[in-house]
């Protein structure tokens, strides 16, 4: 299969690039530094920006993950509008921009096998919690994305999910996870005891691309921990 990441250098996009090629696929990648894994093309590209040039993708491209995301943890009081601003324009436009630039080549493999399209959200738009307002009002919107393309694009055969993590062991999570009480601290609001792993957002987010995951889309997939759902006794 031809994937195209956005957002390849680091947490669950390196590991899905990593499972990716380990599965014999070609990557094609799009983020701010070049990656350090091998590509099939690879665009520099800054997710904040305008629609990228989509000349390097195949003419048939079998999937799209968009990985960028942001963690703004603040009280509602102290958000500025520049603040929901910037977490809308890296997590929804960004996304609208590169499946945009995606479409052609997408509807290019519509009639051998059809495509897969992975977004990611977070529990904490159906949760609900504190200080977590302006980034679940962006990822609110990625959901909304993911459904309405979900309907437009099945005509083409492309599927759209959305995976939505709790607390996941990547880079963008260091703060959260910087020392031993605060990791302990988060493993227990999980009912599995632990936050995430890349890894494991990446098995799952590779299993959507799958054919396996032929008759699923729409869908958005709580990868949590149990969090959102179940409640300890």
């Amino acid at each position: 299969m031809n994937i195209w990441i956005i957002g390849a250098t680091s947490g669950v996009g390196s590991a899905l690039h990593q499972l990716l090629l380990d599965n014999g696929h070609q990557v094609f990648t799009a983020c701010r530094r070049t990656p350090l894994l091998p590509t099939a093309g690879h665009l520099s590209w800054d997710a904040t920006t305008d629609i990228p040039s989509s000349e390097f993708l195949p003419n048939e491209l079998n999937g799209v993950v968009y990985c960028p995301g942001s963690i703004t943890l603040k009280p509602f009081i102290r958000l500025s509008a520049d603040d929901f601003l910037k977490d809308y324009q890296l997590n929804v436009i960004g996304a609208v921009r590169s499946l945009q630039a995606a479409h052609k080549h997408l509807k290019g493999a519509q009639n051998k096998g059809g495509a897969s399209v992975v977004l990611f959200s977070t529990i904490a738009v159906s949760m609900g919690m504190n200080a977590h307002a302006s980034i679940a009002a962006a990822k609110g919107g990625v959901e909304g994305l993911c459904r309405s393309l979900a309907a437009e694009w099945a005509t083409m055969n492309v599927r759209v999910n959305a995976i939505a993590p709790s607390l996941t062991d990547t880079p963008l999570a260091n703060n959260l996870l910087s020392t031993p009480e605060k990791r302990e601290a988060s493993a227990k609001r999980h009912p599995l005891g632990r936050v995430g792993s890349a890894e494991e957002l990446a098995a799952l987010a590779n299993f959507l691309l799958s054919s396996d995951a032929s008759w699923i889309s729409g869908q958005i997939i709580r990868a949590d921990g149990g969090m959102s759902s179940i409640k300890m006794l």
